[in-house]
């Protein structure tokens, strides 16, 4: 799939961080049984992860509520108005219920246009970069003058329930650990993104395309959901997601560089889907890229699903790690295996 625009311009994200502070210091605190039976080494999760600390919400905060307030925020920073807005895409993992969609409850919070276009896109950690591009192409075409896109992740239920069950399964071993462990990487956060035609708001930032590539032979690594009896629970294998991943990021890279026609020294700074230390090591290492060009929030934010990339960026650009006239790669992997690279002139 190619992707390539010439219409499409970005405008100031938003973005609304969790009040509570989870450090993985605390979260060994709660497993110290654990780890005292398995003769565990404390620090392991910060060692290994290179997570210090993530953020949750208030217990009952739903996914919408932080992705209004991150869409009200990207839409202050933009100066554009409620009644501008198009269209309005939902993109996260997390979702306030099966039915309706999460972007009915943003759409009636932010008080959008009746005739504004809504809907939801669910596609593991790339939802945002999906919704990107499906509000661009929609952009592109003449379809729709303005439009936001929204994430809200809520990783608490996820959290307690893989606690709650590394601490109650006496069985669990050092190997069978592993899968569970990848759950405490995630955080929650939210961000949005306005953007509009050229010839409606021209703000000079610029989605220029990207390309995409899918390796579902393997979506069996990481897989999640609900049950009455344990919550919320995932189960990752990190070593083969991690080499199948990169794998897979490799041949979106290439096909990247032919869309755009960009070679890697063009490119100013990079923002990724944080997944850990080793995956962004890697990562940099096989695409042959300057990992001091990476702006990460790894340390502090941890996983944060679909909103990793996108918050990421966000605060890189307030803290003047892109400025205008630098040139930006945002590079996503996600569960499924997908991934999706899009390419932006700031």
């Amino acid at each position: 799939m190619k992707l390539r625009y010439t219409q499409v311009c970005l405008h100031a994200f938003g973005y609304h961080l969790p009040p509570v502070e989870l450090t993985s210091e605390s979260i060994e605190e709660r497993l110290a049984p654990l780890y005292e039976r398995l003769k565990l080494p404390a620090g392991r999760l910060e060692l290994m992860t290179g997570i210090r600390a993530r953020r949750l919400w208030h217990p009952g905060t739903r996914p919408s509520e932080g992705a209004a307030a991150a869409g009200a925020a990207a839409m202050a920073k933009a100066g554009v108005d409620a009644g501008d807005l198009e269209c309005l895409l939902f993109t996260s993992v997390s979702r306030d219920m099966m039915e309706p969609a999460t972007a009915a409850f943003v759409h009636r919070s932010l008080g959008l246009p009746e005739d504004c276009l809504l809907f939801d896109i669910s596609n593991a950690c790339l939802g945002f970069l999906d919704g990107m591009i499906m509000l661009a192409t929609m952009l592109e075409l003449g379809q729709v003058r303005a439009g936001l896109v929204v994430a809200g992740e809520t990783a608490e239920d996820l959290i307690e329930s893989t606690l709650s069950h590394l601490l109650a399964d006496a069985a669990l071993t050092r190997k069978s650990i592993k899968p569970l462990f990848a759950s405490l990487t995630i955080g929650s956060g939210a961000v949005a993104l306005v953007m509009t035609r050229s010839d409606f708001r021209d703000t000079g930032h610029y989605l220029r395309g990207g390309a995409c590539r899918a390796n579902t032979a393997h979506n069996d690594l990481c897989q999640g959901g609900q049950n009455a009896e344990q919550g919320t629970l995932m189960s990752t294998d990190s070593e083969q997601l991690l080499e199948k991943g990169i794998e897979t990021a490799a041949a979106c890279w290439q096909s990247f560089r032919a869309s755009l026609g960009w070679e890697k020294q063009d490119i100013d700074r990079f923002f990724c889907h944080q997944v850990g230390k080793a995956h962004a090591q890697m990562l940099f290492e096989t695409l042959g890229l300057d990992p001091a060009r990476n702006f990460e929030t790894l340390p502090t934010l941890g996983n944060v699903g679909s909103v990793s990339a996108p918050i990421t960026m966000a605060l890189g650009i307030e803290q003047g790690a892109l400025v205008p006239g630098q040139r930006a790669a945002i590079l996503g992997i996600g569960s499924g295996i997908n991934a999706l690279m899009l390419g932006v002139d700031w």
